[in-house]
């Protein structure tokens, strides 16, 4: 290996400052539950709803379950957040002295969803001409307000909490990938819908196809990862209960909404499985052919994803997505690996 301070090019790893996480290479994960929690009471705790019906204010956070991390995986910023949120408010009409008070539930607040796209909630606690009068001038400008302090709390993730995660080289200098922050749900999620309709021929997409590849090792048996990629109950698990799953030759998987599909070719338990796979954006009828090995070691099981017909323009978001919502997924949740800290 290279001597200190040789900067050896053949080499992977780069020198660091703190000797630890070279080159911002592994998986590190930040937990921001705690953060947020602060972070979310400080927004919106008295935060005012001013609408043209008359004056409200948020009083309490009645609910707040939920998660939320950062993650850094090769020098880029991942997020991921999911909330569920009940407050009360209080407020009273222009010119009534009567005090009128209520709840407003965001029970998607997720980086799965737009911030445009939340359902927010408002509901009064009594009936009454003055009720509805505020209630209704609630949904129009009220709903607005929460909009904005929901997208300052996913600003504050992105930009506060994140600081530091990615290490300075030798030089001193950021990665330039450090201002690149994605939501983890980023190219799965966000993409547009376009609906295959029975009996359509299969359009050719526009830019050449490719072949994505995708290798890992994990630390459990073969027939235990088999069982993950195929058993509806650990399927659902590591796609954060966004997938399903009919394990035999002919059956269909979906996960993310239905924003990844396919059906599945073949099956050799603990050994193979071959798959159709799309994403939904792609041209109608165009599916991509995924080829996934297992081959037990010792103490560990090696994985290779083959995926061939890939649009070029979604071959680096695909191979992402393998070692993102699949591998990663899979250590965290079902512990067939480990991540620095």
């Amino acid at each position: 290996m290279a001597k200190w301070g040789e900067g050896d090019p053949r080499w992977i790893v780069e020198e660091r400052p703190d000797a630890t996480n070279v080159n911002n290479w592994h998986w590190t994960e930040k937990n921001a539950q705690i953060w947020s929690k602060e972070k979310l009471q400080s927004l919106l705790l008295d935060f005012p709803l001013d609408t043209n019906a008359g004056q409200c204010k948020i009083t309490e956070i009645e609910k707040c379950e939920g998660d939320a991390s950062a993650n850094n995986r090769k020098a880029k910023i991942i997020i991921f957040y999911e909330w569920n949120l009940k407050l009360k408010w209080k407020g009273k009409v222009f010119g009534v002295d009567k005090e009128i008070t209520g709840t407003i539930k965001i029970p998607n607040l997720s980086d799965e969803n737009d911030v445009d796209d939340l359902d927010i909630q408002f509901s009064v606690d009594k009936s009454g001409p003055e009720e509805q009068k505020l209630k209704e001038a609630l949904r129009v400008t009220g709903v607005k307000l929460m909009k904005s302090r929901m997208q300052e709390y996913i600003d504050s993730l992105q930009s506060e909490f994140t600081q530091g995660m990615i290490l300075p080289k030798k030089d001193g200098i950021l990665p330039a990938s450090n201002n690149k922050l994605t939501k983890l749900s980023t190219g799965i999620n966000k993409c547009s819908i376009n609906p295959n309709p029975p009996g359509t021929k299969p359009s050719k997409p526009k830019s050449a196809l490719k072949t994505v590849t995708s290798t890992t090792s994990m630390k459990c048996k073969a027939e235990e990862l088999y069982r993950a990629l195929t058993n509806e109950y650990e399927f659902k698990i590591f796609t954060n209960g966004s997938g399903t799953i009919d394990p035999k030759v002919g059956g269909t998987f979906e996960m993310f909404g239905g924003n990844v599909h396919g059906k599945i070719l073949e099956l050799e338990p603990n050994t193979k499985i071959v798959q159709d796979w799309r994403f939904k954006h792609w041209p109608e009828g165009h599916f991509s052919k995924v080829n996934i090995v297992l081959e037990q070691k010792e103490s560990s099981t090696n994985v290779t994803v083959t995926q061939t017909g890939v649009p070029e323009e979604d071959c680096d978001k695909t191979k992402d997505g393998w070692d993102i919502y699949y591998w990663d997924a899979m250590k965290r949740t079902l512990g067939f690996g480990s991540f620095l800290h």
